[in-house]
């Protein structure tokens, strides 16, 4: 899940699993795969530096929960 600011400054989560893609029209448009469009604050760069944090997150939560079983 990340966090992103709606253009009308209300925050909201979303979930980074289903984001289609992100695009800058100047307003950044983020698309989900059910079709919903939300545009939001944050640049397309932004919003790609959240997702790729949130993925590397559940990466080292899956690494440290491989490390528990080897122990």
């Amino acid at each position: 899940m990340i966090t992103v600011t709606r253009i009308n400054s209300q925050s909201i989560t979303i979930n980074a699993e289903i984001i289609e893609f992100v695009e800058c029209t100047p307003d950044t448009i983020i698309t989900t795969m059910t079709g919903k469009k939300i545009i939001v604050k944050e640049s397309v760069d932004d919003v790609i530096q959240k997702v790729i944090a949130y993925r590397q997150s559940c990466f080292d939560n899956i690494k440290i929960e491989l490390e528990k079983k080897m122990l």
